[in-house]
Order: C-alpha cells, then sequence, then structure tokens
C-alpha cells in the first residue's frame, strides 16, 4: 500500500494533469501521421530506407538514367496517411509495394499471352519462356531515429500549447 501526500497549492498540478485526458488525440495523430508522410516522400527523393542506407540501384534506373522506384511515381504518389483519435497508419495499396518494401527473393515469371517473354540484356535480345527474378528489398516505409525524434518533439509541443 502506498500513501501519497502533497502539500502546497496542488490546483495547477490538477489541472495539467487534467489537460492531458483532454488532449486532441485525433488532431495530434492527424499531425503525427503527415510527417510521417512527409517522411517518407523524402525517402524517394533521396533513395534511402529508414536506417538511411541507400536502395540499390535498379537495372530499369541504370539502363534509362531514372531513378530507382520513381519510374511512373505511382508508388510515390500513393503514399497516404489516416489518422483518428486511437492512433495513426502511414501507407499505400498499390499492388507492388510490398515486393519493393521486403524485396522478393527468387520470383519465376511466365509468359502467358505469347509463346516468349521478350527482353532485353546488354543490348541483346532475348526469348524465354519463363525467368526467374531476385529483387532486392528497398523499404521506404517505416520510422528512422530522425523520425522518432520529430515525433517526439511533436507531442511534446503540442502538450506543451496544450496549456
Amino acid at each position: 500500500m502506498y500513501d501519497i501526500r502533497l502539500e502546497g497549492d496542488t490546483r495547477a498540478m490538477l489541472r495539467r494533469i487534467r489537460s492531458f485526458a483532454e488532449i486532441d488525440k485525433k488532431r495530434i495523430n492527424a499531425a503525427l501521421a503527415e510527417g510521417v508522410r512527409e517522411s517518407t516522400l523524402e525517402r524517394f527523393k533521396q533513395s534511402r530506407d529508414p536506417d538511411g542506407r541507400r536502395w540499390k540501384t535498379s537495372i530499369r534506373a541504370r539502363q534509362e538514367g531514372g531513378r530507382t522506384l520513381i519510374q511512373t511515381a505511382q508508388l510515390r504518389n500513393s503514399i497516404q496517411a489516416r489518422s483518428d483519435a486511437s492512433g495513426f497508419a502511414v501507407g499505400t495499396n498499390v499492388k507492388h509495394a510490398a515486393t519493393h518494401q521486403f524485396g522478393e527473393p527468387g520470383r519465376t515469371i511466365r509468359a502467358r499471352r505469347k509463346k516468349a517473354l521478350r527482353f532485353q540484356v546488354g543490348g541483346k535480345w532475348i526469348s524465354k519462356k519463363q525467368v526467374r527474378i531476385v529483387i532486392p528489398a528497398r523499404p521506404f516505409l517505416g520510422l528512422s531515429d530522425e523520425d522518432m525524434q520529430e515525433l517526439k518533439a511533436a507531442v511534446e509541443d503540442f502538450i506543451g500549447r496544450e496549456d
């Protein structure tokens, strides 16, 4: 059993404790979600994962002089943030997003509509009924240490304004 005795004027402290219970959780989660979304979009500009490691350059980007994961910008433009009073989420519903986030250790692609797949390798055209591909992970979703610091600062700032 614990006894706590407070002496002096505790009204300010009790008001502060009550204010925490009345924080606009929906608004703070919306702000946090948007911050994480912006950080995720920045990763596409920098071609880096949440840990700061550079993505392995894709074959397409190397051959065409483009940028990895940004051929049409569909994936980048699909990043959305959702929030409510209970929390927030940042992600995408693009079909191939998981393949890029987690990688593919070995997938077989087969010709469906024609007799063979036709593609160019090293300047030569090749036809194959099927090919096995390996796609390295290029994580774009997640929280970096910097993201965590920014989330913490945003919450502290938000709480500080609630006085």
